[in-house]
Order: structure tokens, then C-alpha cells, then sequence
């Protein structure tokens, strides 16, 4: 009896592997467009940099962004949301190390106000500033604190947003892969996001699976206004793919791997990446029990259940087929992420067990929601609370 029930849950693991990979768009590819046709004529841009106690990057983030291989106007608005680091004189000073600390402007933001993520009420406080500074910027470049941009970043983001007319364009930035646990975590972090969200799907018109990285998103200032500002998403704490979908409805949006745009945060041990994952993935699940159950249930069948089954089925002297198969096929699928991020080829089999490290991490967000400290980040909690 144990083995045949073994037998179906392999062959359901593996009917599982087999529609991921054969009618989820190809998300397990690593595929990016060739670089786009200059514009004759390069418009305005000015980015915003919402900015929280981020003393350490903000240096490097302001120099990145203002040392941009730019030919039109590029001005940059960093928003000091209420920091006791010096992030506002540490950003003044990068933008002067390079000769633009003209095209700087730091504004406080004010109090946050009752349903508004923090987040967004200090992109929302750039985006009046940027009103107020450059009215006729076609385009507004948002991106975090803690990321570095090459120097021919905006223009290839420019190219395309005007040789594919599109409202929202959007990268997703270079992790860093240094340490062990980084190793182990990020490229599955990138994985299962491309698995949530297919970029070819993001690409495509009549799709409507939407999704953006908020490290570094080109939005056209027209959809923005069209879609009533950040408002809009106010009260969303995954405000990246919030953003994206809110912008689709109404113009195409695309979401690419970024080569020369790198986060500047380190994970260097196991309990930073758990904070990073447990931070909003409850969210994801929009906070539903049910949704949770359901999720835990995917992860097991999906990842845990084949090794467990391959396995087990040797100890009983068995050959469990299917199992193995979808061990292979779901190995097979996250080679081309750890290509990308140079990592070896024998931790894809590995795979189960990160997923373990992601499952334990959802449940933890859901604790962690259920004990009012949901949405923890920079000192707040901004998850809704529960009645």
C-alpha cells in the first residue's frame, strides 16, 4: 500500500514539473533582449531614490544614477525619509564628489500618513518634488537605495521604453552571490519570482500577469498620472508588481535581468535572507489561511516530494520512476538561474532544499502577521492589522 500510494504522489510531482515547464512561458529560461535602437531625440528623466537610515549605500547609489552616460537631461530626487544616519548630507556629498550636485534634490518627507505603506509615501513625496522640479520629464526612474546602476543603464532603459512604446519598464538587479547562504538562497529567490511571475507573460500584451522589480523601474509619467500617482498603491507593501499591474491595464510593460544594476545589500547569513522572505510573502498570499495551506501544499508536492520519494522508494527497495524524473526535470529547470549568477552546477539538485528554507520562511511570515509584526522594515511594521 505505501508504495503505491508513493507511486501516485511521484506521478503527481511529475505531472506537476511537466506543465511548469511546458505552459508556464518558459519562465526557467534566461533570455534577454538585444539592445534597442537609439532615439533621435533623448527626453527628460529624473529618477527617485526613496531613502530610510541607508548611510552605508546611498553614497554609491547617488553616484551611479547621476554618473549616468546620459545625452538628455537627467536630474535625481533622493527622499530622506525621516533618517537619524546622515543619509541626506551623505547623498549631497556623492552628487558634489562627482560634479552634479545640481542636479540633486533632497526633500524630508512627512509623517506618514494613516494607510500608506512607508515605502510609498516617500515615492509619492518624489513624485510632487519631481513635479515641482521637472515638469516636463517624460519619464520617471525609480529605484531603492541600496542599488548601484551602470552607466549606460537609463539609456538602454530609454531605448526601449520609446523603440517598443512602452509605460513600464522594468530590470530585475543583480543580487549579490558572495556568501554561502547567498549562494544557496538568491538564485532560487530570482527562480521562483520568474516562476510567479513569467517575464515573456510580463511582455505580453493579452497576458495578464503583471510584474516589476522595484530596484529599478522606468515608468512613463503619463501612466503614472493616468493610473491617479501612487495612490494607487498606497497601501500595498509588494508595491513593485502593485505598481506593474496598475500600469498594464492601461499600456505594455516588460521586466528583464539586469547585467550592470547590483544591489548593494549583503545577506551574509541565513536569518537576513529569512527576514527578506518573511517580510512580505504572507503578503503574496493576501494574508489567507487558506492561501497559505495551499501554497505549503505546492511547495511540498513540487519540491519536497520528489527527493523524499526517490529516495525513500531505494530504502524500500523500490524504483520509484516518476519521482526521480521530476528530481531531473526540476534540476534541469534551475540550471540556466545558477548560470546567470555563475553559481555551480551541483547545487541544482539542491533545489528541494532551498525550498524547504523558503517554506519555513512563508510560515514564519505568517506568524509573524498573526503576532501583529507583519511587514517589518526599517523600524515599522506595515502590514495591515488584523481585526
Amino acid at each position: 500500500m505505501f508504495l503505491k500510494i508513493a507511486f501516485a504522489l511521484a506521478l503527481v510531482s511529475l505531472a506537476i514539473w511537466c506543465v511548469l515547464l511546458g505552459a508556464r512561458a518558459g519562465f526557467w529560461r534566461v533570455r534577454k533582449p538585444a539592445p534597442s535602437p537609439r532615439p533621435v531625440l533623448w527626453p527628460e528623466v529624473i529618477g527617485i531614490v526613496p531613502a530610510r537610515n541607508e548611510a552605508d549605500v546611498i553614497g554609491r547609489a547617488v553616484a551611479g544614477m547621476l554618473g549616468q552616460r546620459y545625452a538628455g537631461r537627467l536630474r535625481l530626487v533622493v527622499v530622506d525619509d525621516h533618517s537619524d544616519d546622515g543619509t541626506a548630507a551623505i547623498a549631497r556629498q556623492a552628487a558634489a564628489d562627482i560634479g552634479r550636485a545640481d542636479a540633486l534634490t533632497v526633500v524630508s518627507a512627512r509623517d506618514l500618513p494613516a494607510g500608506w505603506s512607508g515605502k510609498v509615501w516617500a515615492q509619492s513625496e518624489g513624485l510632487a518634488a519631481a513635479d515641482a522640479i521637472a515638469p516636463e520629464a517624460r519619464y520617471i526612474w525609480l529605484t531603492d537605495a541600496d542599488i548601484h546602476h551602470g552607466p549606460g543603464v537609463l539609456a538602454e532603459l530609454v531605448a526601449r521604453a520609446e523603440h517598443e512604446q512602452r509605460d513600464l519598464v522594468s530590470l530585475m538587479v543583480r543580487l549579490r552571490c558572495a556568501s554561502w547562504w547567498e549562494r544557496f538562497i538568491v538564485p532560487a529567490f530570482i527562480f521562483f519570482f520568474a516562476k510567479l511571475y513569467p517575464f515573456a507573460s510580463i511582455r505580453n500584451p493579452r497576458s495578464k500577469v503583471a510584474g516589476a522589480a522595484g530596484g529599478c523601474m522606468l515608468a512613463r509619467r503619463s501612466a503614472l498620472a493616468r493610473i491617479g500617482g501612487f495612490a494607487a498603491i498606497r497601501h500595498e507593501l509588494i508595491d513593485d508588481c502593485s505598481l506593474a499591474a496598475q500600469i498594464k491595464r492601461g499600456g505594455p510593460i516588460c521586466l528583464d535581468l539586469a547585467d550592470d544594476s547590483i544591489s548593494l545589500r549583503p545577506y551574509d547569513d541565513w536569518r537576513s535572507l529569512w527576514d527578506m522572505i518573511a517580510r512580505s510573502a504572507y503578503t503574496q498570499l493576501h494574508y489567507s489561511p487558506w492561501m497559505l495551506a495551499g501554497a505549503c501544499l505546492g511547495m511540498v508536492l513540487t519540491y519536497l516530494a520528489p527527493p523524499l520519494l526517490a529516495l525513500g522508494g531505494l530504502a524500500a527497495g523500490a524504483l520509484l520512476w516518476p519521482a526521480w524524473l521530476a528530481w531531473a526535470m526540476m534540476s534541469l529547470a534551475y540550471l540556466p538561474m545558477l548560470r546567470e549568477y555563475r553559481q555551480p552546477a551541483w547545487l541544482a539538485p539542491l533545489l528541494p532544499a532551498t525550498a524547504l528554507f523558503y517554506l519555513g520562511a512563508t510560515i514564519d511570515s505568517a506568524r509573524r502577521y498573526w503576532l501583529r509584526r507583519g511587514g517589518q522594515w526599517k523600524g515599522r511594521a506595515q502590514a495591515p492589522v488584523r481585526s
